[in-house]
Parts: structure tokens; sequence; C-alpha cells
């Protein structure tokens, strides 16, 4: 999954929540995130530009502690 922007992203079904892990290794849990989006984010060409267009500003999130 080479991406410029994500270092690595993970989704919880159950629960709807993605959480992305930045190269800066920042991370962050959006939420409320349909599976869909998380299986176009993943099968994606471009991670980056993906989550700008799909996820940024569109799902709530909480920023946790670095990795």
């Amino acid at each position: 999954m080479p991406s410029s922007v994500i270092k690595h992203f993970s989704y919880d079904s159950a629960k709807r929540l993605l959480k992305v892990v930045f190269v800066t290794d920042m991370v962050y849990l959006y939420k409320n995130v349909p599976e869909k989006i998380y299986k176009m984010l993943k099968a994606s060409g471009s991670k980056g530009r993906y989550f700008n267009s799909y996820i940024k500003d569109k799902y709530k999130f909480q920023k946790l502690e670095n990795e």
C-alpha cells in the first residue's frame, strides 16, 4: 500500500470505525464510515487522493495518540 501520505489504515466493520495512521505517525479515528468507503480506499490507486476526496472533512473524527 504505497502512499506518500498514509502509512496504513484499518477498519472495524462492527463499529464502522476507520483508523488511519499517517506518515507523520499521527493517528485519526474516523467514525460512522460505511464499509463501502473503506473498500474503495483499499482498492484506490492513490490512497491520499481518495482520502482527501471522500473521507477528510466528511466524517467526524477523533485524534488519537501518535503511534
